[in-house]
């Protein structure tokens, strides 16, 4: 079956409207005259509902005057001499605690023979080295740029070291981390 082009058909002519019909039928149907089909019956409804929420109103108005006197009439008789002694107090960690100490034995860090260094880039052009550099310092780091030349061309690599122990590298990077600066990562410095 051979596909039809819808598209270049174009539409479809306009159907002429009869001319033996009279204005009467055309104005008959509900659809062609919008205020006819308005709801009077839903109008009536919504008047009476406000009219009954109005008269509600009004009847109440009245009422909330008779109650509200009774209780600022009790708390007003109350003396300061009705109320409850305090309670001794049954807990014995108050007096305790301040005399107690715990006692941690912590061990002493070894010295490690081995010493670390964070790289935090590599860049192909020294600006951007430079760039991160900057960032490094704003946090009171000193970094280093180093070039280093390779099978695939001459890379600049911003390092931070060297640090002595591994635990003061971790705290430098941690606070790199703060300002979004999270590819660092720490090495033996074998350099």
């Amino acid at each position: 079956m051979a596909q039809r082009d819808y598209v270049s058909r174009g539409r479809a002519p306009q159907k002429k409207q009869n001319k033996k019909t009279t204005g009467k039928s055309r104005k008959a149907s509900p659809a062609s005259s919008p205020v006819a089909s308005f709801p009077k019956a839903r109008l009536v409804v919504v008047i009476m509902l406000l009219i009954g929420f109005g008269y509600f109103l009004w009847s109440i108005k009245d009422a909330s005057d008779t109650t509200p006197d009774a209780p600022a009439e009790r708390a007003g008789r109350t003396s300061p001499d009705a109320l409850p002694e305090l309670p001794e107090e049954e807990w014995e960690y108050i007096k305790t605690l301040p005399g107690y100490e715990v006692e941690v034995e912590v061990k002493e860090q070894e010295a490690s023979d081995k010493r670390y260094l964070m790289q935090c880039a590599s860049f192909r052009t020294r600006a951007q080295a430079e760039e991160m550099k900057a960032k490094i310092a704003f946090q009171g780091l000193e970094a280093q740029i180093r070039p280093s030349s390779g099978d695939n061309g001459e890379w600049f690599r911003v390092i931070l070291g060297p640090f002595d122990a591994k635990r003061d590298a971790e705290r430098a990077k941690h606070s790199l981390r703060k300002v979004n600066i999270s590819t660092c990562q720490i090495w033996y410095w074998n350099l």
